[in-house]
């Protein structure tokens, strides 16, 4: 008796259920503007019926409203609202705010890599095995600091003998002016023949000579030994191939590398579409891919483009005082190539008309005005286009809302 009492509960609550959906309202789409509205129970019963004549008792069951005459479901939005605002009523009010031109910095990005300024051999000006390495791997050096020393064998003894032939020549060039002198002063007073002062003044020059001689002799004994010690010719980092202790070095092989990372340059390729705007000197930005900056110039533009990429090889110098950047990043470069005027507009206030062209919807003398726009970029802090008048009064609110020619009142934004 109490499960026959429970199912019966659960049946009425299933027909108040269904007599309550039944009064609601269904919406069937492409119809217009609330012309697709019918009861629930019309699509169920179309001619009536039991199900009809119970909500109908209810007295809950909804109406479909319908506005007399429909409006075309093919007009936009904005085309209904034009046509409502068309007959008598108030003007529809707008949002506006008025947006200045301005410049634009025409610039291109270009993607490539840093690179080093420059990567010296420290090599050997003179053969012979290695005594000393000064330097380590990845060590700073500055112009003139020793980088490895070559063992001297016998050139400091040739030095020393070319010193001792030096003061020799000094000595007897001393002596043959000395005696030059002296015949001369003789000479004036008669004491001596007038033809011998050729002889002293021969010695003398042959003195001379000599002592020239023993000068070059010397200054290329001692930089014959100074090649011993071979040093960095540019400032830069130690780098590989270094040579070690005992190894032997002949004239013009290398006992290190000097990568300089102050300057640097930035190697890249500016597209041909870009080329006729490139030149000597332009600025530049710089960021890597570990996000260090720098500012520089551009340095180097190819004549040719590389066959590959039809593009042109760019160089641009920038100063790296404490070689943060390191050689073979991954970077970016933005070079500034002038600037344009446009203006600078937030991409929500960007519509369409009615032919699906892009531009902005603006106030002038009381009436909406479309003006189609072209976009020059896309920032951060929104976009840049051109096609506007140099100030000008967007809608910034409502702008779908109207169209071209309807009268609107403008509350202008802060």
């Amino acid at each position: 008796m109490r499960a026959l009492k429970s199912y019966g509960l659960a049946v009425v609550l299933v027909v108040l259920v269904a007599l309550w959906l039944g009064t609601g309202l269904l919406v069937r789409g492409g119809k217009g503007p609330e012309l697709g509205e019918v009861t629930v129970v019309s699509a169920l019963e179309k001619d009536g019926g039991v199900i009809t004549d119970a909500v109908d008792a209810t007295g809950l069951a909804k109406t479909p409203h319908h506005e007399t005459g429909a409006e075309d479901p093919a007009l936009s939005i904005a085309e209904r609202n034009a046509l409502m605002a068309s007959s008598d009523g108030p003007a529809r009010s707008v949002r506006v705010k008025t947006y200045q031109i301005q410049p634009m910095a025409l610039e291109v990005t270009l993607r490539g890599h840093t690179a080093a300024k420059a990567s010296v051999d420290a090599v050997a000006r003179t053969g012979d095995y290695v005594r000393q390495m000064a330097v380590t791997e990845g060590q700073k050096v500055t112009e003139g600091d020793l980088i490895c020393a070559l063992d001297s064998g016998t050139r400091q003894a040739s030095v020393d003998q070319a010193r001792a032939v030096l003061a020799q020549s000094q000595a007897a060039l001393l002596q043959a002016r000395t005696a030059y002198n002296t015949n001369e002063s003789l000479r004036k007073k008669d004491l001596v023949s007038a033809n011998s002062s050729e002889s002293f003044s021969a010695s003398l020059k042959a003195a001379e000579a000599n002592f020239e001689a023993a000068s070059v002799a010397l200054r290329n004994r001692e930089v014959e030994l100074e090649y011993t010690r071979i040093r960095a010719t540019v400032p830069g980092v130690i780098q590989r191939p270094l040579a070690e202790v005992g190894d032997f070095l002949n004239p013009g092989k290398s006992c290190a590398t000097i990568v300089q990372l102050d300057p640097m340059v930035f190697v890249g390729a500016v597209p041909q579409a870009n080329i006729s705007h490139a030149r000597i000197g332009l600025k530049a930005k710089i960021r890597t891919i570990n996000d260090e900056t720098a500012e520089g110039k551009v340095s180097f533009i190819a004549v040719s483009a590389n066959p590959a990429t039809r593009a042109f090889d760019v160089e641009i110098e920038f100063p790296n005082p404490d070689g943060k950047i390191l050689d073979g990043l991954t970077a970016e470069a933005e070079v500034k190539l002038g600037e344009i005027p446009a203006h600078l507009l937030p991409q929500s206030i960007m519509t369409l008309d009615q032919h699906g062209t892009l531009g902005v919807r603006a106030v002038e003398n009381g009436k909406v005005v479309f003006y189609p726009i072209r976009i020059l970029r896309d920032t951060r802090e929104g976009i840049w286009a051109t096609g506007l008048p140099q100030s000008v009064d967007i809608i910034v609110v409502g702008q779908e809302y109207v169209i071209a020619g309807q009268t609107v009142t403008a509350d202008f934004a802060e």
